[in-house]
């Protein structure tokens, strides 16, 4: 597990982001993984609270293009940090988004953290985040209690290794902003509005796969939305009130909106059932599984049963490699 002090690597999971974004005492917002822009997919989504973007990091492709230079403007109305923690870059993109919003319910401690650091400059702002016991030891919880991984290696470390970096985009006071906290700040990708900012972001973050050429496909986006959950049980309540309003001859109207309302009663038994799938998976993530593989080897062993099977194993690795040498 992580030591006091220290950061983790946690996986790039939408039911892991969403438990960490609840853990912090935020409420009504979750995290879907998004495989396109597509006007059809956003409205299903809506409302989108912003976007986080995972590619792989070259420092050839560190600092924006010319065609989406920053503006030279003030942005002291944004909460911007600076990234000091390699292993925390995908919470601080998370934290950008929700620390930019003023439609999210951020709870009593992210509350007070974003007051506090709001006159900090950006680097003590992730020096700020680095220090937060509630963040720090949210974002660890997710660490696999795995004694043969070094969850705490620094990424940077291998020049053979793959580096992935997440950075957030979202709308803020009318213009659509890229947040990087490997930049020198906000970088300002233009005017936008409330309808028009997801298909801007498409064209930004388009531009920038294209940087990579044809070659990697090392990519992810995920968006921070409102709670699935949270809104049908709305809209199923708000349809409830006009059928009970409804006068007994509106027959039509009637069976539209039961037919809405068994539609929203469907997709909600799909969250739930999602929402303990993520629940699931996170347990797992979290569990040692090493003393039942230790007392499963050690039983079989016992039993005479273990050489036999690394016996079979073994002739059996022998033939694929065969097989594969005939194949190629």
């Amino acid at each position: 597990m992580a030591e006091a002090g220290n950061w983790c690597l946690i996986e790039s999971d939408p039911g892991v982001f969403t438990e960490l974004i609840s853990g912090m005492g935020v409420k009504g917002v979750q995290v879907e993984e998004i495989w396109s822009l597509d006007n059809a997919t956003m409205e299903e989504l809506k409302p989108v609270f912003g976007l986080i973007f995972l590619f792989k990091w070259q420092q050839q492709h560190a600092t924006p293009s010319p065609s989406i230079a920053s503006d030279n403007e003030p942005t002291d109305h944004i909460f911007f940090a600076k990234q000091v923690i390699n292993n925390a870059c995908a919470t601080q993109a998370i934290l950008s988004i929700l620390l930019n919003r003023n439609d999210i319910e951020l709870g009593d401690e992210l509350r007070h953290f974003k007051d506090f650091t709001a006159s900090f400059p950006p680097d003590i702002k992730g020096l700020a985040i680095s220090n937060s016991d509630l963040i720090r030891s949210v974002h660890n919880s997710f660490a696999r209690s795995d004694p043969f991984v070094n969850e705490m290696h620094d990424p940077r470390a291998s020049k053979d290794e793959d580096l992935f970096h997440f950075i957030a985009y979202l709308p803020i006071h009318g213009a659509l902003y890229e947040l990087d906290g490997l930049s020198h700040g906000p970088v300002r990708l233009g005017p936008c509005t409330d309808e028009d900012w997801l298909n801007k972001a498409n064209e930004a973050i388009t531009a920038r796969m294209e940087r990579y050429g044809a070659a990697e496909l090392h990519f992810s986006l995920m968006a921070l939305t409102a709670d699935r959950i949270d809104m049908y049980e709305e809209q199923m309540e708000e349809i409830d009130g006009l059928l009970l309003s409804l006068p007994e001859e509106a027959d039509a109207e009637r069976k539209r909106l039961n037919g809405e309302r068994n539609f929203l009663e469907h997709k909600l038994h799909l969250e739930r059932e999602k929402r303990e799938r993520w629940h699931r998976e996170n347990t797992l993530r979290k569990h040692n599984f090493i003393p039942l593989v230790h007392q499963l080897l050690r039983t079989l062993a016992e039993r005479n049963e273990l050489a036999p099977l690394i016996s079979q194993a073994k002739e059996k690795a022998v033939t694929r490699q065969k097989k594969d040498k005939k194949q190629a």
